[in-house]
């Protein structure tokens, strides 16, 4: 079963926005209404990308683990899963060359 990954896209983007928003209106006007709406929002975008990505089953511990970062976590989870997964040893992939040891001869 193939889970599509645009649930966790849109609700990553949604986190990054609202916490840059959440900054922005800290830095400036600090406009109570804008915090009482942008607040909210990124906390379930954020708990949102971290359910999404546990739930996925080829998410690594790596992966889950980045999803814990506010703000990035959920871009990050997304760029570590776009990554190709590597196929074990002698299923016709070429092995990396041997590394020789310190001192040892040629």
């Amino acid at each position: 079963m193939t889970v599509p990954l645009r649930p966790l896209r849109i609700a990553a983007h949604a986190e990054l926005a609202s916490l840059v928003v959440m900054l922005a209106n800290l830095a400036t006007a600090h406009i109570p209404s804008v915090s009482s709406l942008t607040g909210p929002t990124h906390g379930c975008a954020y708990l949102f990308v971290v359910v999404a990505t546990w739930r996925l089953d080829r998410a690594s511990t790596g992966v889950r683990a980045v999803a814990f970062v506010p703000g990035v976590g959920g871009l990050l989870a997304l760029r570590r899963l776009s990554r190709p997964v590597p196929s074990p040893a002698g299923e016709g992939t070429a092995r990396p060359p041997e590394v020789s040891e310190a001192g040892a001869g040629p």
